[in-house]
């Protein structure tokens, strides 16, 4: 999953950067309101962790801007919003969720508490449950960091965690390598880069039983990756 944070604090937004990506999401940062708007036009994120109080603009009007279309048109509609701000009166948690946010984070606040949220608020895409998912044998607890299959734990990179977490997501579904490169991997990624090839091969090895074919995760040629349903 990749996420944009919008903080003017060079400090937080970093120390956000560096967490979120301990817990394997990919996170691009914008400063001000007007890179933030820019990065929407080019990237659908998953979740938009977004300050109220920024240098140029108000917090409140991207919010506004991403629901009603005009920053990262249609798309925004759908995105994920959790506003983080220092202003912790009612009135502003209010107009917050007013202008179209998802939940409100207010400062200063736990790296846990966090990431608890954002889990809460991805889920929602997916019938809402727990932060565990499964596809068959496969099980992913968002909240651990774990994966196994069956009995067997899975020792997995972040980034393989990050792939897997997506694919699990969209069992049974085609997922270009493209597609996986926008959500997976952060703004400084290489486009040209083998590195998604690379990630989905090793950990298609690591849960796949030996023997076993069709693998868990298919190769559709021409096309991207297809996570299968098994035992």
């Amino acid at each position: 999953m990749r996420f944009l944070v919008v903080e003017d604090a060079h400090d937080l937004a970093n120390a956000l950067k560096v967490g979120l990506g301990r817990a394997g999401y990919a996170v691009d940062v914008a400063l001000t309101g007007a890179d933030a708007s820019a990065k929407l036009e080019l990237t659908a994120y998953d979740l938009l962790v977004l300050d109220i109080n920024l240098p140029d603009v108000d917090g409140f009007d991207i919010c506004r801007g991403v629901r009603d279309g005009s920053i990262g048109g249609p798309s925004g509609r759908d995105l994920r919003i959790l506003m983080l701000t220092a202003r912790g009166e009612l009135t502003d948690r209010v107009r917050g969720l007013d202008e179209g946010a998802d939940d409100y984070l207010v400062k200063p606040f736990a790296l846990a508490e966090l990431l608890a949220r954002t889990r809460a608020l991805l889920r929602r895409d997916n019938g809402g449950g727990t932060a565990v998912l499964t596809v068959g044998a496969l099980s992913l607890d968002d909240g651990r960091s774990t994966a196994s299959r069956g009995d067997q734990d899975l020792s997995l990179t972040r980034k393989e965690f990050a792939v897997l977490r997506y694919l699990m997501h969209r069992p049974g579904h085609v997922v270009s390598a493209e597609e996986l490169l926008e959500h997976v991997w952060d703004e400084n990624t290489d486009p040209f880069t083998q590195t998604v090839r690379v990630t989905v091969g090793t950990l298609r090895r690591k849960i796949t039983r030996a023997g076993e074919e069709p693998p868990l995760i298919e190769t559709v040629i021409g096309r991207g990756y297809r996570l299968r349903e098994v035992s």
